[in-house]
C-alpha cells in the first residue's frame, strides 16, 4: 500500500480521516486519541511559557498534503494553513508528478552562517589574511563550546572573511563568517553562542573591536535542489494538448523570471506550501521566508525561484533551488504536543530530509498555480476572475460586461476571441441594461428560478395578511456539470467562487443553503460544479435568494435525472429560505417556483390563488444599491409588534384591506386606483419603519417624473422600489439613472 495515496480523503469527515490514518499505522493509538479529543490544542498555560503577555491561543487548520513520492519514498506532508485550495493544489500536483516518477530532491548540509562584525581595524586586508591563517584556532575554540554537536557530526566547519566599505569615520568593516553545521537542530542559539565565544579571539587577531555577533538567516549554504520531469501525455486534458499546457507553464515562468512584480506573486505561491509545512513542523517560517526572498534577489533583480523548461524529449522539467534551513529537534517539539505528532506523520529522519520534502512541496505548489494561471485550470480554480479579465480585454462596455462574463462561462470557451464574438452579438442585439427585457434570458435554455416583486402586503404577510406578488421578467439560471474533487459553486456576477467542504461550518447562508439542498437530495458525495447566472440584483428584495435556490434545485434535478415535481422544489426552496431569512413568508420560493401572478396568504396549507390580469401592468423597478437584509427587517418589525401588538395589528389589518382593494383594481385594470393604493401602502410601510432614505428618494423621483404610484417592495431597509408608470416609464427610468440609481422598466402580468 502506498503510504501517501489515500483516494477521496477529502470526502471523509475529520473523525473518519483520523480512523483511516490509524488503520494505516500512520497514527499511533495515543496520537489518534490526542487529535480526536482535542488534547492536541495548545493551552493558554502552555502558551504563557512560550511567549510574553499571553492572553490566549490562536489556532490554524492542519491538513495533509497527499500523494508525495520524493526520492522514491512516500510522504504524507502535514500543513498548517488558513487559506483554502493550497493543500488540495499540492496534493493534486503531487498525484500527477507521482505518475511521472515523483520528485528528486537533494539538500545540502544544514549550514548556518554566524556573522561577527569587526570595526576600528587599521589594516582590514592584513586583518583578513591573519584571520584566515588562524581559522583552525577559531574553529577549534567555537567547537569547544558545543562538544555534543561536534560528536553528532556537526559544529563549526569553516571561516570566511568579507570586507565592506563603511561611510563612517571608523573605516572599512571586517565581517567574519563562521560556518556551522547544526545537524538536526534549527541552531540559531548555538550559532549565536559560538559567535560570542570567539569574539575575543577575533579581536586579538585583528586588533579591532567586535560589535555585532549574530547568525544570518540567509541560509544559502543549506540549499535544496528539487526537480521533476513530466511527460506531456500527463499534461493533456479537457480540451488542451500536453504541448499547450507545457508551453503555457514555460511562458508563465519566463514572465516571473523577467519581471520582479510577477516574481513576487510567483514566489509567494511557492511559499504558500513551504510555510505551511514549516509551521506544522514547528520551524521558523519567518526565517525561511526571509532567506527565500533574499536568495531570489541575489542577482541584478528579484526573480523567480523556479525554472520550467522543455527537455530534449519534449517533457516539462521543473526545478527549484531555494535555501531551507529547518530542524527536527529542539524546543518547539517539547512545548507543543501536536508538532511531535505531525513530525511522526511526515516521518523524516533528519533535518535535511525535511528540507527536501519542503522543496518538493514548493515545486508542487508552483506547478499547480502556474498551470492554473496559464491554461484551463484557471476555469476550475479562478474561472470568474479569468472570465472577467478576458471580457475586459475584449472591450466589453460596462452595461454589457456581466452578460459577456456569463455567456463566456456558459460557452466553456474563456478566450478573447469568444468574448469579442459575444460583445458583437450583444451590440447587434442592442442590449442596453442587464435585466431589461432584451437581457432576460441567456441564449441557452437553463433551469430557472423567477424573480418577483411584491405589490402589496410586505411584512403583514408574516402575520396572516394577504399578499399580491408578481413575477418579473428577470431570473436566475443555473447549470450543473461534472467535476473532480468536491462541489464547486461559481457565480461570476457576484464574485462567488467556492469549493464546499464536507460538513463545513459555513459563515454565509448561501453555502449553508446549498449544503442543505445537496443533503436532502442525497448528492453531498457527488463531484460537480454549479454555475449560476443571476439576472436579479443581489439582496435587493426581488426574490434573488429563492430564485437561486429554485434554479439550483432544478439544475440538480435535470443533471442527475431526479425528475423533481414543482411541489417538491417549492418545499425544498422554502426550507432554504428559512436558512437565509429566518422566518420567511413563503412568497419568494412560491414565486420563484411557479412564476405566476398570485394572491398569497400564509397558512398550512398556504392560500395560493392565481390573479387574472387583463393586460400587462407597466412598472419601473428602482434599485437603491443598499442591500436589503430581510431577516433583519422582519426581526425589527416583530420586536416592535411584540411591544405594541394592538397598534401593529391595526396596521396589518389596514394593509390587508389595501391588498384586497388592489386585487379588485388589478382585475378591472384600474391603474389610477392601484397607484393611489400603492402610495397609501407606502405610508403604512413607513409607519413600520422599514423604508430608507434611498428608497424615499427613489419614490419621490418616480412621482416627480410622472409615476402615479410608488412604494418599496420586499423587506425594505434598502433593496428596491416599484413605480406604476402607465405612460412615463422611460422618463422615470432616466430620472432615476440621472440621480445615480439603477432602474429598469418591466411589464408584469
Amino acid at each position: 500500500m502506498d503510504r501517501s495515496r489515500i483516494p477521496n480523503f477529502y470526502k471523509f469527515s475529520v473523525p473518519e480521516r483520523l480512523e483511516i490514518l490509524q488503520e494505516r499505522g500512520i497514527l499511533s493509538p495515543e496520537d489518534f486519541r490526542t487529535l480526536g479529543n482535542g488534547r492536541s490544542l495548545l493551552s493558554p498555560e502552555e502558551a504563557d511559557k512560550m511567549v510574553e503577555n499571553v492572553i490566549g491561543v490562536f489556532s490554524l487548520p492542519v491538513g495533509l498534503g497527499l500523494n508525495f513520492l520524493i526520492n522514491g519514498k512516500d510522504y504524507i506532508v502535514p500543513m498548517a494553513v488558513e487559506e483554502p485550495s493550497i493543500i488540495a493544489a499540492v496534493s493534486s500536483a503531487a498525484k500527477l508528478i507521482r505518475q511521472a516518477g515523483g520528485f528528486i530532491s537533494k539538500g545540502a548540509d544544514p549550514i548556518l552562517i554566524g556573522q561577527i562584525q569587526v570595526v576600528d581595524v587599521e589594516h582590514p586586508s592584513h586583518a583578513k589574511k591573519a584571520l584566515l591563517q588562524n581559522k583552525e584556532e577559531i574553529i577549534n575554540l567555537a567547537n569547544s563550546l558545543h562538544p555534543n554537536m561536534v560528536a553528532r557530526g556537526g559544529g563549526a566547519k569553516d571561516v570566511e572573511v568579507v570586507i565592506h566599505p563603511s561611510s563612517s569615520h571608523r573605516g572599512d568593516m571586517l565581517i567574519v563568517h563562521l560556518l556551522v553545521d547544526t545537524r538536526d537542530a534549527m541552531g540559531a542559539n548555538l550559532v549565536n553562542s559560538m559567535c560570542e565565544g570567539v569574539a575575543s579571539l577575533v579581536e586579538k587577531i585583528t586588533h579591532g573591536r567586535v560589535f555585532l555577533r549574530i547568525l544570518s538567516n540567509l541560509t544559502d549554504r543549506a540549499l535544496v535542489k528539487t526537480t521533476c520531469t513530466i511527460p506531456i501525455s500527463l499534461l493533456a486534458g479537457k480540451g488542451y494538448s500536453g504541448e499547450e499546457v507545457r508551453d503555457g507553464i514555460i511562458l508563465a515562468n519566463e514572465f516571473a523570471l523577467a519581471d520582479p512584480y510577477r516574481a513576487t506573486t510567483h514566489n509567494k505561491g511557492i511559499m504558500n506550501g513551504i510555510d505551511a509545512v514549516a509551521i506544522a513542523t514547528g520551524n521558523d517560517w519567518r526565517a525561511i521566508e526571509a532567506a527565500a526572498h533574499a536568495y531570489a534577489a541575489r542577482g541584478s533583480h528579484y526573480t523567480a525561484l523556479t525554472r520550467w523548461e522543455k527537455n530534449e524529449n519534449g517533457d516539462l522539467v521543473g526545478k527549484i533551488k531555494i535555501p531551507i534551513k529547518v530542524g527536527i529537534v529542539g524546543g518547539p517539539l517539547q512545548s507543543n504536543s501536536i508538532v511531535g505528532i505531525l513530525h511522526r506523520i511526515v516521518n523524516v529522519s533528519s533535518a535535511v530530509e525535511l528540507a527536501e520534502v519542503m522543496g518538493a512541496v514548493g515545486l508542487a505548489q508552483n506547478f499547480s498555480a502556474i498551470r492554473a494561471l496559464s491554461t484551463e485550470g484557471i476555469q476550475q480554480g479562478h474561472m470568474t476572475l479569468h472570465a472577467r479579465t478576458v471580457a475586459q480585454a475584449a472591450g466589453a462596455d460596462p452595461h454589457i460586461f456581466d452578460e459577456v462574463v456569463d455567456q463566456l462561462i456558459q460557452s466553456g470557451e474563456i478566450k478573447v476571441w469568444k468574448a469579442e464574438e459575444i460583445v458583437q452579438q450583444l451590440k447587434e442585439a442592442k442590449v442596453s441594461i442587464p435585466g431589461e427585457k432584451e437581457a432576460q434570458v441567456a441564449k441557452e435554455a437553463l433551469p430557472t428560478g423567477c424573480g418577483k416583486v411584491i405589490l402589496f402586503g410586505e411584512h403583514a404577510a408574516v402575520y396572516g395578511s394577504h399578499v399580491i406578488a408578481a413575477p418579473i421578467p428577470i431570473a436566475i439560471q443555473a447549470r450543473v456539470v461534472d467535476e473532480e474533487e468536491g462541489v464547486h459553486l461559481v457565480i461570476p456576477r457576484w464574485g462567488v467562487e467556492e469549493r464546499l467542504q464536507k460538513q463545513g461550518n459555513y459563515k454565509y447562508s448561501i453555502y449553508r443553503s446549498l449544503d442543505l439542498i445537496l443533503k436532502e437530495l442525497n448528492l453531498e458525495d457527488r463531484d460537480m460544479r454549479i454555475e449560476i447566472f443571476p439576472h436579479i440584483p443581489r439582496a435587493m428584495g426581488l426574490g434573488g435568494s429563492a430564485a437561486l435556490a429554485v434554479a439550483i434545485i432544478r439544475a440538480l434535478s435535470e443533471h442527475y435525472q431526479l425528475d423533481l415535481s414543482d411541489e417538491t422544489i417549492n418545499d425544498l426552496a422554502y426550507r432554504s429560505e428559512q436558512i437565509v431569512h429566518g422566518t420567511p413568508s413563503g412568497i419568494d420560493n412560491t414565486m420563484a417556483t411557479y412564476g405566476q401572478f398570485i394572491l398569497y396568504r400564509k397558512g398550512n396549507p398556504p392560500l395560493i390563488k392565481p390573479v387574472e390580469v387583463p393586460k400587462p401592468i407597466p412598472l419601473v423597478i428602482g434599485i437603491s444599491g443598499v442591500e436589503s437584509l430581510t431577516v433583519k427587517m422582519v426581526s425589527k418589525v416583530r420586536s416592535a409588534w411584540e411591544k405594541n401588538k394592538p397598534m401593529y395589528d391595526r396596521i396589518f389589518t389596514e394593509m390587508n384591506g389595501l391588498t384586497l382593494q388592489a386585487l379588485k383594481a388589478i382585475k378591472h385594470y384600474d391603474l389610477e386606483k392601484l397607484g393611489d393604493l400603492m402610495n397609501i401602502n407606502q405610508g403604512l410601510l413607513n409607519a413600520l419603519q422599514v423604508s430608507s432614505w434611498e428608497l424615499e428618494e427613489l419614490i419621490q423621483i418616480a412621482r416627480n417624473a410622472g409615476a402615479i404610484g410608488a412604494k418599496l417592495t420586499g423587506g425594505g431597509g434598502g433593496g428596491a422600489m416599484i413605480a406604476l408608470c402607465p405612460d412615463r416609464s422611460q422618463e422615470v427610468v432616466q430620472a432615476m439613472q440621472k440621480a445615480g440609481y439603477r432602474a429598469m422598466a418591466v411589464e408584469i402580468g
